[in-house]
């Protein structure tokens, strides 16, 4: 949806932008479909922090978005587009023939009204419909993509994203992920058609911190800005040098800033045609 911008009335409103909404025909969440969440702030069962610069943030519902859509073969009506402050696309919140009310993500183009269905044989290829990828035609867009049959969508669920069918294989679908890497997927796995909605979401410029405090995340600090004691880039009068090391360092010592963590002999490097490092032609 479109991005707006203010008059510059102030410097965080100078520099800022925000989501029109244009898009939402429904403000309030259906009750029976939420839940709070106890927010953590990136620590673990523990206690211990595990994740730096998280915490604060607006108190929100959590949407029980269905990323399974495992009720096949009946048929759901869209009744309303809604804001999710938990992700960036739009949610849908259709209802079934058979009365059931769910959430589900909204591709582009979905409007109030329309019809979805899910199932495991071959269906019309329309947005918002899921069945497996064995019977999607080949160079179509999908998201919200399984890698385990019956597991639930846990690709390309981001706003604005797609990945491509490009081809099949042996029992596998090859697909091209937003990455750029191809991977093979079982054709049994199931995919929603279409690409993700509320693809200006990345164009949003949040303007100042205080945004970023609402939205859950604290502030950061360069190592060089840190005393010895805290990182390995701190100390000396003003900003220096990292000194005697091979690269940067996180504030743990590791090397950082495209460092390849994934390990070399990953279980899963069998399914990867075309690793997203590697530059197209």
């Amino acid at each position: 949806m479109p991005i707006k911008i203010y008059k510059p009335t102030s410097d965080g409103r100078r520099h800022s932008s925000v989501d029109a909404f244009a898009d939402i025909t429904k403000t309030k969440p259906e009750k029976s479909l939420i839940v709070f969440l106890t927010p953590n702030s990136g620590r673990n069962n523990q206690g211990v922090l595990t994740v730096r610069h998280q915490g604060g943030g607006v108190k929100k519902f959590y949407r029980m978005v269905d990323f399974k859509l495992a009720k096949f073969d009946v048929e759901a009506t869209v009744l309303s587009i809604e804001y999710d402050p938990y992700r960036g696309p739009r949610i849908a919140l259709v209802q079934y023939t058979d009365g059931v009310k769910s959430y589900v993500l909204a591709p582009e183009g979905l409007k109030v009204g329309d019809k979805i269905l899910s199932s495991k044989k071959a269906i019309e290829a329309r947005s918002g419909n899921r069945m497996p990828l064995e019977f999607i035609p080949v160079g179509m867009f999908v998201h919200n993509l399984e890698l385990t049959p019956g597991k639930g969508g846990q690709l390309v669920r981001g706003a604005g994203m797609g990945a491509q069918l490009v081809g099949m294989e042996e029992g596998y679908a090859l697909v091209k992920l937003p990455s750029g890497e191809i991977r093979k997927i079982l054709k049994e796995c199931t995919a929603s058609v279409g690409t993700m909605g509320n693809a200006d979401y990345r164009l949003i410029r949040w303007g100042k911190a205080g945004r970023n405090r609402m939205r859950g995340i604290r502030p950061r600090v360069n190592g060089k800005n840190m005393n010895p004691v805290d990182h390995p880039h701190g100390g000396g009068e003003g900003h220096n040098p990292i000194g005697q090391k091979r690269g940067p360092q996180t504030i743990y010592g590791k090397p950082a800033r495209g460092v390849k963590t994934r390990k070399p002999s990953k279980w899963s490097d069998k399914f990867v045609v075309k690793s997203r490092r590697v530059k197209s032609e």
